[in-house]
């Protein structure tokens, strides 16, 4: 089996644990820099999947199984939006063109994301598999895996005698989670976009490290482990509720304004507050995870909520007390100045017109 995008927490956490499964008989590393953490009994080769060299190393050590994990909004280290870019497009590029060579392939399984539905104000309550999404993103990291599905899919099209799983996991949070929407719940005071509170979906750290673990070996009877999934905790938070458990008060800003305070946010290194992820924060996004269940055969061990709050637990407490804060919050929102009840909550594909 080999791994891409180990030097990333969650592919050293997937490496470590898989190679523990006895039907795994060897674990091949790989990431363009070196890991600081450990990945066990795992080989690390250090490569770049944007180069042909991926080929090579497939090949070298005949492998039958690929679980592409460097698909990501994150820069590691000192690369930019630039590099992300490059490595979650170029480098799945080359990676499936080796893999279509390689004759040994099997199985493939790739890191995706429900990014790829976008946010729009008219979008569906909750998106399928196959809801087409109202408009496409239009840039960031959603539009690369846009990207990235298109050529797992014509992938698939050319060897189909290789199983291909692509999982589209909800924002992934946990103590661990290092992504542009975790360092937005970080922020001591959060920015948002007023008269919206979007629904939002989450998905553990410990459960993408198990799902991705079924997805890899052979489907259980009754299963099928090829296909596309949606993959969230059960239930829904809004960012009104989210912003009340971290207590961390929230700031609403006029949507035109946003736009500049996430330039104003990204100038200082503080988050990657992307139109992508404005997007999100104004309309949500819920997807349906039935075939989760029923065609995958995977159940999570967190909620939504639950995976949200084993996260602010990691983050420490914010600037006040979470019951003072959804008190302060109530009365704010029930000021005739505001509009009262009437104009503080518009879910997802519903817009504040």
């Amino acid at each position: 089996m080999l791994v891409t995008g180990v030097a990333r927490q969650l592919g050293g956490r997937f490496v470590r644990r898989i190679q523990k499964d006895p039907e795994v008989e060897r674990v091949i590393g790989v990431d363009a820099v070196t890991p600081t953490h450990q990945l066990g009994a795992a080989e690390f080769v250090r490569a770049d999947i944007r180069q042909p060299a991926i080929g090579r190393v497939l090949a070298e050590y005949g492998v039958d199984t690929v679980v592409h994990l460097d698909v990501t909004g994150q820069p590691l280290g000192s690369g930019g939006r630039t590099a992300v870019k490059e490595t979650n497009v170029i480098g799945t590029m080359q990676l499936l063109g080796a893999c279509q060579k390689s004759p040994t392939i099997r199985r493939l399984v790739v890191k995706s994301s429900t990014s790829v539905y976008g946010s729009a104000p008219r979008d569906p309550a909750v998106f399928t598999e196959t809801t087409p999404p109202k408009s496409l993103p239009s840039g960031g990291f959603a539009k690369d895996v846009v990207e990235v599905e298109g050529y797992v899919r014509g992938f698939a099209r050319r060897r189909p005698d290789v199983a291909v799983c692509v999982l589209r996991f909800a924002n992934i949070l946990g103590p661990g989670a290092d992504s542009p929407l975790a360092e937005y719940f970080s922020l001591q005071v959060l920015p948002t976009v007023f008269g919206y509170d979007p629904r939002l979906q989450f998905v553990h750290e410990d459960d993408v490290v198990d799902v991705l673990r079924i997805a890899t070996h052979e489907p259980r009877r009754g299963t099928l482990n090829s296909g596309t999934f949606n993959i969230a905790g059960d239930g829904v938070l809004t960012l009104s509720q989210c912003s009340r458990r971290l207590g961390r008060p929230t700031v609403p800003v006029l949507l035109p304004a946003i736009r500049w305070v996430g330039t104003a946010l990204r100038t200082v290194g503080v988050t990657d507050f992307s139109p992508e992820q404005i997007r999100l924060l104004t309309h949500g996004r819920v997807v349906s995870t039935a075939q989760m269940r029923e065609t995958l055969g995977f159940e999570p061990g967190y909620t939504t909520a639950e995976t949200f709050a084993d996260f602010a637990r990691s983050r420490g407490t914010g600037l006040l007390p979470p019951e003072a804060l959804a008190g302060a919050v109530d009365r704010i929102a029930a000021s005739p100045l505001l509009g009262g009840a009437t104009n503080t909550t518009h879910s997802a594909g519903h817009d504040a017109g």
